[in-house]
């Protein structure tokens, strides 16, 4: 049986997402996870780096909105930062939020995008999780986990490893960053060392408050942007003495903003970048 399914596709950086009511998936008893692989595919659907879906029934919180995310290959990760900002504008554009700054349930915990006068979102995505045992990394013991070794095909790398709500595996160097990342990002996705897979990064620092990143995203491959991982990018450099607290960080769809708030009020990340809508229609969707 077909089955029409209303949709929004957004991007953010390049990083491209498909947006449907939980109602669509509800309505027609869709498995989220199925729908995500098959409206995702850019041969055979519309395309996209994951699907995200509305006011999920099984999310339940104080918050004013929540969400789930999957991504093209059907996993669920716990956040993403391009996707937050997404869906943070589509929430406020369509009404269903009327309020500027509000509240979203996560798998994550709670995030707090805010829409900025001149369109952008920024959000308040937490406190960077440090700890090896909670990123979660195997076999490794510390906070915070810098400089550590990683042996992969024909090379041994150092990274630091830095959890926002998602696990990053970041690496710094001075050679080509988006050659090593289509070469080693799949390999170190997959490495022992991290029981649930992870986000890779490789990082140029450019100069105090700027870096270059290339990403190999866990369920996703090359990626042009990713959020979280230009978050935990800046909190890596930081941590290494790389950067100052404030760093624009340069990915191959655009830039973004973040701040690292370490004082004694807040030890929260903030993000702050565009996000665009691109299309809207129906998607006919066979079982």
């Amino acid at each position: 049986m077909d089955i029409t399914i209303k949709f929004t596709k957004m991007q953010g950086l390049g990083n491209d997402f498909i947006i449907v009511d939980n109602n669509e998936i509800e309505k027609n008893n869709i498995n989220s996870s199925e729908l995500a692989k098959k409206i995702c595919d850019r041969n055979f659907g519309i395309g996209g780096d994951g699907l995200i879906v509305v006011n999920p029934s099984d999310m339940k919180g104080d918050t004013d909105v929540s969400w789930r995310i999957f991504n093209s290959d059907g996993t669920e990760p716990q956040m993403c930062g391009n996707g937050i900002r997404c869906f943070a504008k589509y929430i406020y554009e369509n009404g269903i939020i009327n309020k500027k700054k509000f509240t979203v349930q996560t798998l994550a915990g709670v995030i707090v995008p805010e829409i900025q006068e001149n369109g952008e979102v920024r959000v308040d995505m937490g406190e960077p999780v440090l700890e090896a045992k909670k990123i979660p990394l195997s076999g490794i013991e510390g906070t915070p986990v810098i400089k550590h070794p990683i042996e992969v095909v024909d090379r041994t790398f150092t990274f630091s490893a830095v959890s926002m709500g998602n696990p990053h595996c970041l690496i710094f160097t001075e050679e080509d960053s988006e050659k090593l990342a289509r070469i080693y990002g799949a390999e170190i996705e997959l490495n022992t060392l991290f029981p649930e897979k992870t986000n890779v990064e490789f990082i140029k620092v450019l100069s105090r408050n700027n870096i270059k990143i290339d990403v190999w995203e866990r369920g996703c491959g090359i990626t042009l942007a990713c959020g979280t991982g230009a978050c935990a990018s800046t909190v890596a450099a930081i941590l290494n003495g790389l950067t100052d607290n404030t760093v624009f960080a340069d990915l191959p769809g655009g830039r973004l903003k973040i701040e690292w708030k370490q004082d004694k009020n807040s030890n929260n990340v903030f993000m702050t970048g565009a996000s665009e809508f691109v299309f809207k229609g129906e998607y006919y969707y066979k079982q």
